[in-house]
């Protein structure tokens, strides 16, 4: 019998954030947390593999926050997700975890303004909480995943549960990216 906690049980959809090819071998999906230091390493990696691996993998980040430990990380997660209605979800998502130690109100206007983004536009969407439901969304299918820490990892919807080092991911990564691997 299968375990479902081991899978990822919501599978990539257009409201999900992606970067790669939909066609590529790779799929990996990600549920992370701005403010979790681990998270903050894992995108170092992730960029690292993606410059490595190109058009082989598709890559999705979905939200994972967890304010009972980290207590900006759910408003961080809807600025992401405010800054994606204006365009500007992966600039926003790589100023949130280089300035993983600023993510307060001011901080996070101010990103937005960097950004280039309509500032009373962002303010409006934050004030009001409008993509706090989106984040939950994401929240919602970790846990049906087995996700209840950050980072978390699937890879063609296997959970990841080796080191999170990037010699370690990559060698995983280009296993599941070898088709007759998956016929034996």
């Amino acid at each position: 019998m299968p375990d479902f906690h081991h899978r990822l049980i919501a599978p990539i959809s257009e409201s999900d954030h992606t970067q790669g090819a939909m066609n590529a071998p790779i799929v990996l999906v990600e549920y992370g947390n701005y403010q979790c230091p681990h998270s903050g390493e894992a995108h170092r990696i992730i960029q690292q593999i993606q410059q490595r691996l190109d058009q082989q993998i598709y890559f999705a980040f979905r939200h994972f926050p967890q304010p009972q430990i980290y207590p900006q990380s759910q408003k961080a997660a809807e600025a992401a997700e405010t800054a994606a209605a204006q365009g500007k979800f992966w600039q926003m998502h790589n100023t949130l975890f280089k300035c993983q130690q600023t993510l307060y109100n001011g901080y996070l206007v101010e990103y937005a303004y960097q950004l280039g983004l309509n500032v009373s536009q962002f303010l409006r969407d934050m004030t009001n909480h409008i993509y706090a439901d989106r984040v939950v969304e994401d929240l919602e299918s970790g846990k049906r995943s087995g996700v209840n820490s950050t980072p978390a990892f699937f890879i063609n919807s296997c959970r990841y549960e080796q080191p999170l080092d990037f010699e370690s991911l990559l060698e995983a990564l280009l296993q599941a990216g070898q088709p007759w691997k998956h016929k034996l």
